[in-house]
């Protein structure tokens, strides 16, 4: 395993790093090598994926970003970094799936701690789950909204979600449909969803609701997404028909709260996509370092070509600069509030831009066999390929950063 630059690594650090490693290693890359043949029809039902999602659940993956008082792991931002790039490093699909399934009780954790009901509910039971049956989604991609919600601040007020929320009395009442590219949509059980509360005022008059998806009437889903790469992720659309839910379960709503509850989401979710993108970056350039050693051209290992050298040194420095980028992120966004999310984005786009050039790179490397179902770098390249766009497409992420450095101070 990589060595690791980081001289403070404590021994807790280091266990739960090789822990999570061998499931990696031995279970999870294995798992989606063989369910990115499938159509994901058949992932829905296949006993490999679901058994990959309850030993994950049983080994308490499911809650890294679970603060300990609520049954959390009680890891430090590190620890999250380090389990994250290690499931990433077996699957980047895989890897956002068991993340994407905290969302809701994160966001329970974060902005509903004062409800004790909202954390009997939404938080306990995941904590508790060890067989994979709390999963969890956020639904907030729709049809003509992805990536404007990055850039919700600069949108004109006729701009809004088509997700909308309405108060009646004591509850919500919801419709509306979200995108196919919802993660975890296709099988979650819960869904920390965004939706409009006051359509005239634009992507900012907006709410965070959670749902029980499989508690409440008017709700349907659609079927599995059919796409490149992260195949292990199931993806698809979320359908709501005047879904009712208690006032209480609408945990942020009004422009001011919105705001500020958007920008530190993100701040944890790209951070997040850094850690875990980091790995897929790893996991490239080791394949493409070992096949170097075992193929022959012109009479040596092609590891002896200078070209071959030159490649792999990009590699491996691609890794070692996203990996320190979204450790540092993460560790500074993890432990300070408001985070600053212009380092998160840095540590998103950094991270997934070096897995799609070192998948990239591997498959030269590899050759002819790159381009071969037979080879996992071929299944790292599309994997790689969906991070660039994912959680905010890397270049209307670049926009939001740039936004933020307005007011950047110079003195």
């Amino acid at each position: 395993m990589y060595e690791d630059l980081y001289l403070n690594l404590t021994d807790e650090h280091v266990a739960i790093k090789n822990m999570v490693h061998k499931f990696a290693k031995e279970v999870v890359r294995p798992a989606a090598f063989e369910l990115d043949k499938l159509q994901a029809t058949e992932v829905v039902k296949s006993e490999t994926y679901w058994n990959t999602l309850k030993q994950a659940y049983d080994l308490g993956l499911n809650k890294i970003l679970i603060p300990e008082a609520y049954g959390g792991l009680g890891l430090d931002p590190l620890g999250i970094h380090i389990v994250l790039e290690e499931l990433g490093w077996g699957s980047g699909g895989f890897a956002v799936s068991i993340a994407v399934s905290c969302i809701p009780s994160v966001a329970c954790c974060i902005y509903g701690s004062h409800n004790e009901k909202l954390i009997e509910k939404f938080v306990i039971p995941f904590t508790e789950d060890k067989e994979a049956k709390f999963i969890g989604c956020w639904g907030i991609t729709e049809p003509d909204h992805g990536s404007d919600w990055v850039g919700y601040e600069y949108l004109d007020e006729k701009v809004y979600p088509k997700v909308i929320a309405k108060k009646d009395s004591n509850k919500w009442i919801i419709s509306g449909q979200k995108s196919a590219w919802v993660s975890n949509g296709p099988i979650a059980t819960h869904c920390f969803l965004f939706v409009s509360t006051n359509p005239k005022k634009g992507m900012k008059a907006s709410g965070m609701a959670l749902v029980p998806l499989n508690e409440v009437k008017g709700f349907s889903r659609g079927k599995p997404l059919e796409k490149t790469g992260q195949r292990a992720l199931l993806q698809g659309e979320l359908y709501f028909d005047d879904v009712e839910i208690p006032e209480d379960w609408m945990i942020v709503e009004g422009e001011e709260f919105f705001c500020g509850a958007m920008d530190s989401f993100l701040a944890t979710v790209n951070a997040a996509m850094g850690a875990m993108f980091t790995g897929v970056a790893r996991a490239a350039f080791e394949e493409a370092l070992k096949y170097s050693k075992e193929r022959v051209q012109g009479g040596k290992l092609i590891i002896e070509h200078q070209t071959i050298q030159q490649m792999l040194f990009k590699m491996f420095k691609r890794v070692e600069n996203a990996r320190y980028m979204s450790r540092a992120a993460m560790i500074y966004n993890y432990s300070n509030f408001p985070p600053d999310l212009k380092y998160s984005i840095i540590a998103k786009v950094t991270a997934t831009e070096a897995a799609y050039l070192n998948a990239n790179d591997a498959i030269q490397i590899f050759g002819g066999m790159g381009l071969t179902k037979e080879t996992e770098v071929e299944m790292l390249w599309r994997d790689a390929r969906a991070s660039l766009i994912e959680d905010g497409c890397n270049e209307t992420l670049a926009l939001n950063a740039v936004n933020k450095l307005k007011d950047y101070d110079l003195s």
